[in-house]
């Protein structure tokens, strides 16, 4: 009974000290707000794409020679220069092939000399009329066939020669060479469908990203409206996200854009350069590309802290209107520019809109504008 007593005191208290505050007129202050003027800025808009690093060079070591292997000369997973020899081939049967070339090519030039030696006897007996024209067409044609001989080892011997050459596979680009596929004493055949070994050159290195075709006309379009313009020498400037979420330190290159859209992704390919001198971006790994879309000159940025939400999810600010009061506006955002929101409709350039004190202000209420350092923490 006692507590029932006290509850019914404090309420009849209450009212009486509320009927009181209305006969004496108090009301309570505007609540202060820190503003900030919207100002169109010149910003350069980017896109974050996920992208595959690629070798910039990839060559297939085979024989173009049969054979056995008699070594490999190099150790897997190495670094290997241009024309480092790989592997050597048993030269043997190619050197005795040499050496018969060569021999035939000697046989065939010294019948040559005796050939000519004769054409030119019997050309002096022809002006001399004492061989027949007949006689003399028989010896030329027999020094015109030798020299086509002539020729004819001359160029076996070459081949002979080349083939002896190619018993010593090279590496014919640098990079960094892959297991062998062969140990020493196997055969293997000339241009054989398995390679020996494969090189990868590293560094620099590819980052091939697929672009949606839709985001590429958007992008197009907009340069057209002149809504962007290019931004120059940083157009063409490529930032990397690893795959841990580390940022790659140094700066790649935009290369060139694909003309053909795949028919299954929808999307173009983007291909951009990076160097590698360290071997950090391996071949197959997922990365993240940051690329250049273009120079907005009039872009409209709002904090992220003075951006609401309906219970529907629609964006709205709260802006101060001439007479300082609080307004509710909404807004369509963009994207994320660092902190703030990249707004494309909704405010104009001069609007005032509060980014401290929101807790305390509803849309119709008078507000008090103050720096933002003198607005309590809400």
């Amino acid at each position: 009974m006692k507590k029932c007593a006290a509850l019914g005191l404090l309420a009849i208290t209450l009212v009486a000290c509320g009927r009181s505050a209305e006969r004496t007129g108090f009301e309570l202050p505007p609540p202060e707000v820190s503003i900030v003027v919207i100002q169109p800025e010149s910003i350069l808009l980017t896109m974050d794409l996920p992208g595959r690093t690629v070798p910039y060079r990839v060559a297939d070591i085979r024989p173009q020679v049969s054979g056995l292997i008699l070594r490999r000369l190099f150790e897997e997973g190495s670094e290997v220069e241009a024309g480092q020899v790989l592997y050597e081939i048993d030269p043997a049967p190619f050197e005795a092939a040499l050496a018969s070339a060569n021999a035939a090519m000697e046989r065939a030039q010294a019948a040559l000399t005796a050939a000519r030696i004769r054409e030119d006897r019997v050309r002096r007996l022809l002006d001399e009329q004492a061989v027949s024209q007949q006689d003399y067409d028989d010896v030329s044609a027999a020094l015109q066939q030798i020299e086509a001989e002539v020729r004819y080892t001359q160029a076996q011997a070459e081949t002979a020669r080349i083939q002896l050459q190619h018993t010593r596979v090279t590496a014919p680009i640098p990079g960094r060479i892959g297991r062998s596929t062969v140990t020493d004493g196997a055969l293997v055949i000339a241009y054989q469908p398995i390679p020996l070994a494969t090189i990868q050159q590293l560094d620099p290195i590819y980052v091939d990203v697929p672009q949606s075709a839709t985001e590429r006309l958007r992008l197009q379009r907009r340069m057209a409206e002149g809504h962007l313009t290019r931004g120059g020498e940083r157009q063409r400037q490529v930032d990397l996200i690893t795959a841990d979420g580390g940022t790659y330190p140094l700066t790649g290159s935009l290369q060139f854009e694909d003309v053909t859209v795949d028919s299954l992704t929808g999307s173009v390919i983007l291909r951009a350069v990076f160097p590698n001198p360290d071997g950090v971006l391996l071949p197959g790994m997922f990365v993240r590309a940051i690329l250049a879309e273009g120079m907005n000159e009039q872009a409209l940025l709002v904090s992220q802290q003075a951006v609401s939400r309906t219970p529907r999810g629609d964006p709205f600010v709260m802006v101060v209107d001439e007479s300082d009061t609080a307004q509710m506006q909404m807004i369509t955002i963009d994207r994320v520019v660092g902190h703030h929101w990249l707004v494309s409709s909704g405010l104009q350039v001069g609007d005032r809109v509060i980014v401290e004190g929101l807790v305390r202000v509803r849309p119709g209420m008078p507000v008090r504008v103050a720096p933002a350092e003198s607005v309590p923490a809400t």
